[in-house]
């Protein structure tokens, strides 16, 4: 089975490129981020000719996730991260596929900060914690992945002090992150990849992507049963140098 997470950044507008890498990558499951477009708007139609069927949640302008599966049915088992009824933003869904829990998340930026941005995105990644630590606790498999907005460790990003005071890199977001490994959550790429993981994200300045100046913040955690069954893991780079391309590129993991 192979799972794959892509922050597509305007799925609509990156279309023609989503569609080229599933013909190519042929993943099983997909966490899509940043979709970007409305419910009405996401492009069901255009996948089910692919050969996937789709559960999102759509947003007006940004945010939006979704979940696609490849000759396998979608249950969807939450469109909200608990904890918050006042949280309409789309940033999270959860299905059974497969046999798996999969959770498509795309948690807030949280600049500039300080400021209410960044408590919202410390609040949040509080919530995702707490709901992922019930999840652990189910016993059922369990993959979440998405845009974490988090650089977990300085070997996650690449020599600079540009980045200083972004929140992505902040000592509180990552302890949160390092928190949520603690509850017995494996990050598969850097699992499968201890000594140099790779990036996942470029910014679309300064070639920062032709330079290989990127960071990690898009993952795959997975639970204890799961992380038995990895066999592989890495980053679809070339989808980030095509034309008109997101500024993150796939990440996909492979379990037997």
């Amino acid at each position: 089975m192979k799972i794959a997470t892509f922050n597509i950044n305007n799925v609509n507008k990156r279309l023609p490129n989503l569609l080229a890498w599933l013909r190519s990558a042929k993943p099983d499951i997909v966490c899509l981020q940043e979709l970007k477009a409305t419910q009405d708007d996401f492009p069901e139609d255009a996948l089910r000719r692919a050969g996937y069927s789709a559960a999102w949640v759509g947003q007006k302008s940004w945010n939006g996730v979704a979940i696609l599966a490849r000759k396998a049915e979608i249950v969807v088992t939450r469109r909200r991260l608990p904890g918050d009824p006042k949280d309409s933003e789309a940033r999270y869904i959860e299905a059974a596929v497969s046999g798996v829990i999969v959770a498509s998340l795309y948690a807030p930026n949280g600049n500039p900060q300080p400021g209410p941005k960044f408590a919202a995105k410390l609040a949040w990644m509080k919530r995702l914690n707490r709901h992922a630590a019930k999840l652990l606790k189910s016993g059922a498999p369990v993959v979440l992945a998405g845009d974490y907005n988090v650089v977990p460790t300085l070997a996650d990003i690449y020599p600079t002090k540009s980045w200083t005071k972004d929140a992505l890199v902040q000592p509180e977001p990552r302890e949160l992150f390092a928190v949520l490994l603690k509850q017995g959550w494996t990050d598969a790429l850097r699992a499968m990849h201890p000594d140099q993981v790779p990036y996942t994200f470029w910014t679309y300045w300064r070639n920062r992507f032709e330079q290989d100046k990127g960071l990690r913040i898009d993952h795959l955690l997975l639970d204890p049963s799961l992380a038995a069954r990895l066999k592989r893991a890495g980053v679809d780079r070339k989808v980030r140098a095509a034309p008109e391309a997101s500024d993150h590129a796939p990440a996909w993991i492979v379990l037997d």
